[in-house]
C-alpha cells in the first residue's frame, strides 16, 4: 500500500510503497478514503509532541473496514467508520475507572503512538472506531474526528444557555466549524476577526455579526461563552474585555507565549475552560449535525501523492479552512 512516511522530526514528508498490516486481536483494518490534515501533523512533524520516527501521521480518518481481527464482534467489513484521537487507555488508573480515559497518561493517540492515516490502509483498535451516520459524506466526516469534535465539546463543555450569545474568536479551520455549530444550535453568534476578506463567507456560514476586536464586540452586546480557537493569544486576550456577567472563554487553540488574563475577568465573575475533546457523546452530536447539513465543513481536497503542497499550505496558514487528503 502507498503511505506517507515522516522519516525523522523536520524532515519532508514521502510517499512510499509499505507493507498493508494485518489486524491483531480487537484490531481493525480501515480502508481510507478520507483523512484529514491538521496543524498538530505539523506541530508532530516539527517535534513539538514527543513520538518515534518514523511515522505515518494523520489523526482524522474515515473509511470502510476491509478486515477484521480476531475477537471482533461489534464491526463488520463494510461498516464505514472513522477513529477519534484516543484509540486505547491503560484502563485501570483513575481517570479510566472514572470514564475520562483522555486523561490517561498510558492512552494511545492515533498518528501518534500508532500509524495514523495519510494512506491507503490503517489499523485501529474496533472499540475505538465510531460508526458513520449513512447521509454523511467521507469528505465531510474527516475533519470532524478532530477539529469538529474538539470545538464542539469545548462548546458543550461550557454549557450554553438557550438564550446565550456566543463568540468566536480565530476563524480557520476550528472556528469556521465552532461558528456553525453556535448557530446550529439556536444561538446568536459573533466572527471575531480582523480579516475582512472572510467576512462575506462567515456571514453565509451564519454569523449574525462580524466583528474586529474586544473593543467592538462588547459595544456590540458582549458574549456569555467566547469560543478561543485562535493560534494568538494577544486576539484572546482582547476579547475577554467583552464577557458578559458569569461568561465563559474556552480556550481550544495554542499559542507559544502564556495567556495574560485582563483583571476585567474578575469583576463579571468569568471563567476560564481548557477543552480538547470531552465526552463521546459531543462527538456523535458533532457528526450528526453535519449529517443533518446545518454544519458543512469547508475544505481544500488532494490526492495522497500531492500531499506535501496540502502539508506546506497548512504550515504556512493557506488553507482555508480545512485540507482533506483522499487516497
Amino acid at each position: 500500500m502507498k503511505a506517507v512516511v515522516v522519516p525523522a522530526a523536520n524532515a519532508r514528508w514521502e510517499v512510499k510503497e509499505v507493507p498493508t498490516p494485518e489486524p491483531g486481536p480487537n484490531q481493525v483494518l480501515i480502508r481510507i478514503r478520507a483523512s484529514g490534515l491538521c496543524y498538530t501533523d505539523v506541530h508532530i512533524t516539527r517535534g513539538a509532541i514527543p513520538t518515534q520516527f518514523p511515522r505515518t501521521l494523520g489523526h482524522e480518518p474515515v473509511g470502510e473496514i476491509a478486515a477484521l481481527g480476531p475477537g471482533v464482534t461489534a464491526r463488520r467489513v463494510g461498516d464505514r467508520v472513522g477513529v477519534p484521537w484516543v484509540q486505547s487507555s491503560c484502563g485501570r488508573c483513575e481517570w479510566c475507572l472514572r470514564g475520562q480515559k483522555t486523561f490517561c497518561r498510558e492512552s494511545v493517540g492515533t498518528g501518534v503512538q500508532t500509524q495514523g492515516s495519510h494512506a491507503e490502509y490503517m489499523l485501529a483498535q474496533a472499540d475505538a472506531t465510531v460508526l458513520l451516520p449513512e447521509a454523511l459524506s467521507y469528505e465531510q466526516a474527516a475533519p470532524i474526528f478532530c477539529a469538529g469534535y474538539t470545538v464542539y465539546s469545548g462548546f458543550r463543555l461550557a454549557e450554553p444557555r438557550p438564550t446565550d450569545r456566543v463568540a468566536v474568536v480565530g476563524l480557520g479551520g476550528l472556528g469556521h466549524l465552532a461558528l456553525q455549530y453556535a448557530k446550529a444550535t439556536g444561538h446568536h453568534t459573533t466572527a471575531v476577526t480582523h480579516s475582512k476578506d472572510k467576512e462575506k463567507q462567515l456571514r453565509e456560514l451564519g454569523a449574525d455579526a462580524v466583528v474586529p476586536d474586544g473593543a467592538t464586540l462588547q459595544r456590540a452586546g458582549g458574549a456569555d461563552v467566547i469560543l478561543a480557537t485562535s493560534n494568538s493569544f494577544d486576539a484572546v486576550t482582547d476579547s475577554i474585555q467583552a464577557l458578559r456577567p458569569d461568561g465563559r472563554l474556552v480556550l481550544m487553540g495554542v499559542d507559544a507565549k502564556p495567556l495574560a488574563v485582563p483583571t476585567s475577568i474578575m469583576w463579571v465573575r468569568g471563567r476560564i475552560i481548557g477543552s480538547s475533546q470531552n465526552d463521546p457523546a459531543h462527538l456523535y452530536e458533532a457528526l450528526q449535525l453535519v449529517a443533518s447539513g446545518k454544519v458543512k465543513v469547508v475544505t481544500e481536497t488532494y490526492r495522497l501523492d500531492e500531499i506535501g503542497r496540502a502539508y506546506d499550505r497548512v504550515a504556512e496558514g493557506k488553507v482555508r479552512y480545512r485540507a482533506v487528503v483522499v487516497p
